[in-house]
C-alpha cells in the first residue's frame, strides 16, 4: 500500500537562511521557502525531500494546470492532481509532490466538483508554515 513517504520531491537546496531553506524542485524555476525545523539539508547537491503544508481550504476543481503559487516564496496555493489519499492527508502533484494535511473542519473541504479521488484535480489554500523534511538521512538523489 502506498504511503506519503513514497512521493519525495527531487531537487536542490539553493540556500539556507536560519531555519528556512530555499528549495528548487527539479525541472522547475520554483524557489520554495520552506521551514526546515532545524535540519540542515545538504548544500547544492541533488536531494529528495518531503514538502509538507497544512491546508486552510481544499476544493475539487474541474480542470486546470499543476502549479504552486507564488513561484518564489512560501507556498500559499497548490493545485494539481491527487496521487495519494490517506486518512488525514493527500499528496498533490503540483510543480513537485506536496503532502497536504487536510483541514480539521469538513466545512473547509469543498466538493462541488465531486469527491477527492486519485487522479482528480484539487486546489489547496495553505496555511503559513510550509515545511521541508529531508528524505532519509540527508539522502542524496540522482543528479537532476
Amino acid at each position: 500500500m502506498a504511503r506519503a513517504s513514497d512521493f519525495p520531491a527531487r531537487g536542490r537546496i539553493k540556500e539556507t537562511r536560519g531555519n528556512v531553506v530555499v528549495f528548487q524542485p527539479a525541472n522547475t524555476t520554483y524557489e520554495l521557502h520552506l521551514e526546515s525545523g532545524g535540519e540542515k539539508p545538504a548544500g547544492d547537491e541533488p536531494v529528495d525531500v518531503f514538502v509538507r503544508v497544512i491546508a486552510r481550504k481544499v476544493m475539487t476543481v474541474p480542470s486546470g494546470g499543476n502549479f504552486i503559487a507564488p513561484i518564489f516564496g512560501q507556498p500559499r496555493t497548490i493545485q494539481g492532481r491527487v496521487r495519494l489519499i490517506g486518512e488525514r492527508e493527500i499528496v498533490v502533484q503540483a510543480g513537485c509532490p506536496v503532502i497536504v494535511e487536510l483541514p480539521a473542519s469538513d466545512a473547509a473541504i469543498d466538493l462541488n466538483n465531486g469527491p477527492i479521488a486519485v487522479g482528480k484535480m484539487v486546489n489547496v489554500s495553505a496555511l503559513p508554515g510550509a515545511r521541508v523534511e529531508v528524505s532519509g538521512a540527508a539522502q542524496v538523489a540522482e543528479p537532476v
